[in-house]
């Protein structure tokens, strides 16, 4: 395990600036030896065979210092090369766990548009200008636009994925456990138009808690039921939800209402979903209702009386009217 992007590239950083501080160090320190050893004195020995103006020096020894020197930077540049190449492919894909790995991970597709970042997590969840994601755990990022050309970026994380209107470019990053209820800054690094300066978000870091927190919040909807006469009902009626995303189903009587309103906390999966209301006992027309959930939902219907029940209660108005 190799660890973060960050990680990653703070260590092919270091790694350079260490052997480029090493050679610079031997290059220059054997520059100032020579230039020491083979200055000019003024002071000739008899036996010394000077060069004159014009001819090539002789006396390299077969070139043996030359090949040493451009052999030992052939293994270090050809060992950086390999080196950084395999440091490069885990950011490419980090390879623990292969697909499985990333569909256990927090996956988020991200839009660009209008010059603003919109986000839409695995459970349907979306979000606009900033991105929750939780301390310390992989999250994978597919990146589209629905205008012009963008480009999605994290600095702080090391992060860039090209937003291309019908195309989807994956990349993926894991904030540190240290970093959690931070806020980062998230930039668009392709000059997209006018407002391009000001098409930025926010990534909040949280606590893995409080993120599951704030996720199970989203998944919430609260039902309210009432008559024409905007007073709450409190019988003589069945709810059933349906996921058009997944196999939830689940039927909700009036006796599971709390004066005519529930909060139904068991939610995984946003989407599409269908509401039918029946009656049990012949007093209200049923209703029938499709919404998308992209967050929490709060909805209140209104119970309109059946044309039987209707006429009938008429009469008995009418009757005792008569009397």
């Amino acid at each position: 395990m190799q660890g973060t992007r960050v990680d990653v590239f703070e260590r092919i950083f270091l790694v350079f600036l260490g052997l480029g501080a090493l050679v610079g160090i031997v290059v220059i320190a054997y520059t100032l030896y020579n230039a020491y050893k083979y200055r000019d004195t003024g002071e000739a020995a008899e036996d010394e065979d000077l060069p004159s103006v014009g001819e090539l020096p002789t006396g390299g020894k077969g070139g043996k210092k030359l090949f040493l020197s451009f052999g030992i930077s052939a293994v270090i540049v050809i060992s950086l090369v390999i080196w950084t190449y395999g440091m490069l492919l885990y950011v490419e894909d980090p390879g623990d766990g292969g697909d499985s790995a990333q569909e256990e991970a927090l996956n988020v597709e991200v839009t660009g548009d209008s010059f603003a970042w919109f986000f839409e997590y695995d459970n349907g969840i979306e979000s606009t200008a900033t991105l929750r994601v939780p301390a310390g755990e992989q999250i994978w990022i597919q990146s589209t636009s629905g205008d012009v050309w963008h480009a999605f970026g994290i600095p702080e994380q090391r992060v860039k994925a090209d937003a291309i209107p019908g195309e989807y470019d994956e990349t993926w990053f894991e904030t540190d456990e240290s970093e959690a209820g931070q806020q980062q800054e998230i930039k668009c690094f392709e000059l997209c138009g006018e407002f391009h300066t000001s098409m930025t978000g926010t990534l909040q870091v949280m606590d893995p808690d409080e993120f599951d927190q704030w996720m199970d919040d989203q998944l919430t909807m609260e039902f309210t039921i009432e008559d024409q006469n905007e007073s709450r009902v409190t019988e003589g009626y069945e709810l059933t939800l349906e996921s058009q995303e997944s196999d939830f189903e689940e039927s909700y009587t009036a006796d599971e209402f709390e004066n005519g309103s529930i909060e139904i906390t068991d939610i995984e999966q946003g989407g599409q979903y269908n509401v039918t209301i029946e009656p049990t006992d012949g007093q209200f027309e049923p209703v029938e209702d499709q919404f998308d959930m992209t967050g929490p939902v709060s909805e209140t219907y209104q119970l309109e009386m059946n044309a039987t029940e209707s006429t009938a209660n008429e009469s008995e108005t009418n009757d005792g009217g008569g009397a």
